[in-house]
């Protein structure tokens, strides 16, 4: 196609109210602001635990949902709870499996705004080879280019084989482990 039939069928598109589609805004994690974490309880005991190696690339833009995407990237040998013993064992087969699943994803699939600063994103959450849909309610303010996000959301580890032999019960240790986001970006 030449240079003035190009220009021509863009701006009849223009005229006739057509426009490309709206790209959702890019976001720079700011991982030292930035957490991800686990709650989980043994012998009816709680802890806490979180990732110290993770990454998400963002294309986020409340005005245009249907653009927004987010896929996160788990380091799961950088599980730590304080508690060298478990710190010890959640890298092996029982757990995580890091020998055979180094890396867990979550990769949106779509994103609702349930009103407020409240939305919801729904996602694939891939952990030991095991891909399940998961849906992640959050909260989210944008003030000055900076973004503050908060979610959390309770998983079944068992859903996804994490914890077994004599781990795949509900005791010891509970099958309910809530994972809990908290995310300050920057506007690219």
């Amino acid at each position: 196609m030449n240079r003035t039939l190009c220009r021509f069928a863009v701006g009849a598109a223009l005229a006739l109210g057509l426009s490309a589609p709206s790209l959702a805004a890019s976001w720079t994690v700011d991982a030292a602001q930035s957490s991800l974490g686990f709650e989980a309880s043994m012998n009816n005991t709680g802890f806490q635990g979180r990732f110290e190696d993770w990454r998400a690339e963002i294309s986020f833009d409340p005005a245009d949902l249907s653009a927004a995407k987010a896929s996160v990237t788990i380091n799961m040998s950088s599980a730590r709870t304080g508690d060298a013993t478990r710190d010890a064992a959640l890298p092996n087969g029982d757990w995580f499996d890091v020998s055979g699943f180094a890396e867990a994803t979550f990769e949106t699939t779509a994103f609702r705004a349930m009103g407020g600063d409240a939305y919801e994103a729904d996602g694939i959450l891939t952990l030991r080879g095991v891909a399940k849909p998961v849906t992640l309610p959050f909260t989210l303010t944008i003030a000055d280019g900076v973004a503050v996000m908060d979610g959390a959301v309770t998983l079944n580890r068992g859903d996804f084989g994490v914890g077994q032999g004599e781990f795949t019960g509900d005791t010891p240790v509970a099958l309910a482990v809530k994972v809990v986001v908290h995310i300050k970006a920057t506007a690219q």
